[in-house]
């Protein structure tokens, strides 16, 4: 039987409702009250976390309890990679949740076994990527789980600029104006490590449920549109391929 198709948003919202949860990478607008998925509305409490203070896409912020996600309610911002969760303790929240993140992390199979870390038995873990075929990665190939598996097994850290020839080959710069002229946007990237702008890896709807089944995680919802969407939930037993 095929997982339930995303935007059911009933479902997703009984799911989600007064529960507490972390986001990477957020706050995002696919989960506000006029997003593609609203979570915000109807979850009870929310902590973040950023890799660095100062980021291209929420400017400055702080570590503690300053991370504001919806209507005023703040939460705990963590400012730590997304690999690393090593503030948290296992097992600490209902669910994860995540949108046009993850494709900026090198090793996101580490990203991933952290994230299930801190979700507790039964909990929700939301993903949310971009869909190349509406931005500028739509030249590039979709990654293969191989890859991605042996970038997890050599423990790749997220200094990493592999992908690095091949995204300035095929990163399409006339539907991302922000990124300036070739030479600009090399300039940039060639700042990776500090303003972590690159896509390392394409991914797709069945590239994601690869990595959710590995680490154990029953796919529930997906959704294809403008992003790729997965919702999972942890099983009791985990055993790591």
């Amino acid at each position: 039987m095929n997982p339930q198709r995303i935007p059911n948003l009933e479902n997703t919202h009984q799911l989600f409702s007064g529960k507490t949860g972390l986001e990477i990478g957020g706050p995002s607008g696919l989960f506000r009250n006029d997003g593609f998925v609203p979570l915000y509305k109807v979850i009870y409490g929310l902590d973040g976390c950023n890799f660095s203070n100062t980021t291209l896409w929420e400017g400055t912020i702080e570590d503690g309890e300053s991370y504001t996600w919806h209507k005023g309610k703040t939460g705990i911002q963590y400012i730590s990679e997304a690999t690393d969760l090593n503030e948290i303790p296992d097992g600490k929240y209902d669910f994860v949740i995540s949108s046009n993140c993850l494709e900026h992390v090198a090793n996101p199979m580490k990203a991933l076994e952290e994230w299930v870390r801190v979700v507790n038995k039964g909990g929700l873990l939301l993903l949310a990527l971009p869909n190349k075929a509406y931005n500028f990665d739509h030249y590039r190939p979709v990654t293969t789980f191989s890859h991605l598996l042996e970038d997890y097994k050599s423990n790749m850290g997220e200094d990493d600029m592999t992908h690095l020839d091949e995204i300035l080959k095929l990163h399409d710069l006339s539907l991302d104006p922000p990124a300036g002229t070739p030479e600009q946007f090399k300039e940039r990237s060639l700042k990776n490590p500090e303003n972590r702008a690159l896509h390392h890896h394409v991914f797709d709807v069945g590239l994601l449920t690869q990595m959710m089944e590995h680490f154990n995680i029953k796919v529930l919802q997906t959704c294809e549109s403008r992003e790729h969407i997965v919702l999972g939930r942890k099983t009791v037993h985990l055993q790591y391929i």
